[in-house]
């Protein structure tokens, strides 16, 4: 189906966005480090970098965890039910709690999003590096990622009972 092959092509490109974020991460941090506690003096867009890597794999982890089924279940009674039941539990997850919580996210954060590109939204700390207006457009992105990725986990479940 087009829906589960755009999920893992989605899925692929969003591990690469996160593994390039925490490489930026660890190498951010480990340089302020050096930086700080080596010489004495600190770079304020380096810091920036970090804060941005940290918000990006972040927000993109949701949808790498959820294509592999590492999300949580509140749910102490699905060890003793079979998988049926944990079908069912999905679909509603996915029709009445990921649905709509996704959906308004994006729509509630659409106006701030604007703004941010309309404004070129940079970082709050003088000197700070530019480009928060991206990092900000991550969090629809992933949401939309994380909804295909639930429908594809559904999906996927009413294959292997087909």
């Amino acid at each position: 189906m087009m829906i589960l092959r755009l999920a893992q092509w989605l899925d692929r490109l969003t591990v690469w966005i996160c593994l390039s974020a925490l490489g930026v991460l660890v190498g951010a941090i480990l340089t302020i480090v050096i930086l700080r506690y080596g010489f004495g003096t600190g770079f304020i867009k380096l810091q920036d970098a970090a804060s941005y890597a940290f918000a990006i794999l972040l927000i993109f982890a949701v949808p790498v965890t959820l294509a592999r089924n590492g999300h949580v279940r509140v749910d102490i009674i699905s060890e003793r039910l079979g998988l049926n039941y944990l079908r069912q539990l999905d679909w509603f997850g996915l029709i009445f709690m990921l649905i709509p919580v996704c959906s308004l996210l994006i729509w509630a954060w659409w106006p701030s999003l604007q703004y941010a590109w309309t404004i070129y939204e940079a970082s709050v700390e003088t000197g700070g590096l530019s480009g928060l207006f991206l990092v900000k457009t991550a969090l629809p992105i992933a949401a939309l990622f994380t909804l295909i990725q639930g429908m594809a986990v559904v999906i996927r479940q009413g294959q292997t009972t087909s």
